[in-house]
C-alpha cells in the first residue's frame, strides 16, 4: 500500500501533530461487491527477479506448476497490475511486463477491450505535491501513475494503443499488453507501472502477467520480448521475485498484521450502494443542525473504524504467500447515491466530505479521530466524480482531485443549501486507486 517513492517525513523542526476525535456516527456501507473477478497482480511489487507475476494457466505440462492458478475467465472481468522496476548500477536493463491471453478451446474467442489505462510514475504520472482539493474536469491532475488509471477508467476510456478486441484463435496465444518499466535515465532509477483494464470475453481464456528484462537485438540494443519468449518463460519459469512479507493469517487476531501484497484473483469489480436511513427507503434523512455521520470506505480488519464490516475483496485463488483478501480493493469503482431529505422545520446547509481518519477497529469516544496538522504521510491520491442538483437547480457534474494525508478531515466536496422537507440526490463516484492506504469515510455534515 506504499506509493512507489520514498515517504519524506516531517522535519525535526515541525511541531507534533495533536490528535483530536470528532464525535459522530460511523455507519457501515450498505450494497457489497458485484460478482465480477479480477486477475490481480500486486505482488511482488518489487520485481528484481524476472518471471511469473500472476498466472491463472492450468499447471499440466508447465515446470513450476505451483506458479499457476488454474482459473478460466469468461464474460466480465478485470485486469488489474502495479508493479515497480529498480536498477542498480551494475544492471539498468529495462524490465517488461506481458500480459498474455490464451483460448484453450477448439473455437475462437472474442475478448472486448472496454476501457484500459496503463501509466509509469515517470514520465507519465510523478508523485507531485498537489493541493488537498483541485477541480479535474479535463483530467490533467494527478499525482502518481494510480492517480492517473483510475481518473481515466472513471471516464470510460481506452487508450488508443490498446486493442479494441481481440480475436485469439483455437489453442493459441496473443499479447494484450507489452509494456516497459525504464529506469536507465533516472535518479534514483526506480520506476513503477499502474494498469486497469475491464474486459469482456465470449469463451473461457487464461491469463498470465509475465516480467522479464528486455532481450538484446543483434547490436546490443534492447527490444520488446517476442510472443514465442513470454511463452517460453511461462512454460519453464518460477515466480517473480523478491517475495514479499507473507500475509499474516485470518484467525490470528493478536500482534502486528502483515496484509501481504495480492496475486491472484479476487471477487468484485464494483460497490454500488443507496445510502438510505434503512433498507426499502428512499431518503437519507440529514444529520441534526450540528451533527455529522460518516460510512466507512475501503474498511479492512484492524481498521472497521466501528462498523464491525471488512470490505476487501475474497479472493478466489491466490498464491500461498500473498494476501488472504485484496485488502484496499485497489481499482475498485465504488458508485454511492445521497437521496438527502431535510425532515427538519428549517433551511439547513449540508456539506459531504472525503475524510482520512486515524486507522482503529473502534471508535474512541464514540467518533472518529483526526490529527491536527495531519501527517505528513499522503494516504489517498485520487480522483472523485460528483453528480447533483445545486441551490440553482442546474444539474452539476465534477471531477475533483483529492491528496489526503493520514488524520485529515478534508474540505467539502459538496455544498448544498436544502429547505424544509426539500430532497436532493447525490452521487459519488470513484475508483480506489492503488497508491492509497485505507480506510477513508464518505461524512455527510448539517
Amino acid at each position: 500500500m506504499l506509493p512507489f517513492l520514498p515517504i519524506i517525513h516531517l522535519s525535526q523542526t515541525s511541531p507534533p501533530p495533536q490528535e483530536i476525535v470528532q464525535i459522530q456516527e460511523v455507519r457501515p456501507l450498505p450494497g457489497q461487491l458485484d460478482n465480477v473477478p479480477t486477475f490481480n497482480s500486486n505482488s511482488p511489487e518489487l520485481v528484481l527477479k524476472e518471471g511469473i507475476l500472476l498466472s491463472t494457466f492450468p499447471p499440466n505440462g508447465k515446470q513450476y506448476p505451483q506458479a499457476h492458478l488454474n482459473f478460466p475467465f469468461e464474460g466480465r472481468f478485470d485486469i488489474f497490475a502495479h508493479h515497480i522496476a529498480k536498477g542498480s548500477p551494475e544492471n539498468l536493463r529495462t524490465l517488461y511486463q506481458g500480459l498474455i491471453l490464451h483460448n484453450p478451446s477448439n473455437q475462437p474467442v472474442k475478448v472486448d477491450v472496454l476501457q484500459a489505462a496503463s501509466y509509469l510514475s515517470q514520465p507519465d504520472a510523478p508523485f507531485i505535491d498537489l493541493p488537498p482539493y483541485a477541480n479535474n474536469l479535463d483530467g490533467n491532475i494527478y499525482a502518481g501513475p494510480g492517480s492517473r488509471v483510475m481518473s481515466d477508467i472513471l471516464r470510460g476510456k481506452r487508450q488508443s494503443d490498446v486493442p479494441a478486441q481481440l480475436i485469439i484463435l483455437p489453442g493459441k496465444s496473443q499479447i494484450l499488453m507489452n509494456y516497459s518499466i525504464p529506469v536507465r535515465e533516472l535518479e534514483p532509477p526506480l520506476n513503477g507501472r499502474s494498469t486497469l483494464m475491464r474486459l469482456r470475453s465470449n469463451g473461457k481464456i487464461y491469463i498470465a502477467n509475465l516480467a522479464m528484462f528486455a532481450p538484446l537485438d543483434a547490436l546490443g540494443n534492447e527490444r520488446a520480448p517476442s510472443l514465442e519468449e513470454w511463452e517460453n518463460l511461462l512454460e519453464n519459469s518460477d515466480v517473480a521475485g523478491p517475495r514479499d512479507l507473507a500475509p499474516t493469517p485470518p484467525e490470528k487476531t493478536e500482534d502486528r498484521i502483515i496484509y501481504g501484497r495480492v496475486a491472484g484473483v479476487a471477487l468484485g469489480s464494483r460497490w454500488q450502494a443507496n445510502l438510505v436511513d434503512k433498507s426499502g427507503e428512499s431518503k437519507l434523512s440529514i444529520p441534526q443542525p450540528g451533527k455529522a455521520f460518516s460510512y466507512g470506505l475501503s474498511t479492512l480488519p484492524r481498521g472497521m473504524l466501528g462498523t464491525d464490516r471488512v470490505q476487501s475483496a475474497r479472493m478466489l485463488v491466490r498464491y500461498s504467500d500473498t494476501a488472504y483478501f485484496a485488502h484496499g480493493n485497489y481499482g475498485i469503482e465504488y458508485n454511492l447515491s445521497l437521496p438527502l431529505d431535510n425532515s427538519t422545520s428549517e433551511t439547513q446547509n449540508i456539506t459531504i466530505a472525503i475524510q482520512t481518519p486515524i486507522k482503529t477497529d473502534r471508535l474512541t469516544l464514540g467518533g472518529l479521530s483526526f490529527l491536527e496538522p495531519p501527517a505528513n504521510q499522503i494516504f489517498f491520491r485520487g480522483t472523485v466524480r460528483l453528480r447533483y442538483t445545486d441551490d440553482s437547480r442546474i444539474p452539476q457534474t465534477r471531477y475533483v482531485h483529492l491528496m489526503q494525508r493520514r488524520g485529515q478531515q478534508g474540505e467539502p466536496l459538496v455544498k448544498l443549501k436544502m429547505s424544509s422537507g426539500e430532497r436532493r440526490l447525490v452521487e459519488v463516484d470513484f475508483l480506489y486507486p492503488p497508491d492509497a492506504s485505507p480506510p477513508q469515510v464518505l461524512t455527510v455534515k448539517t
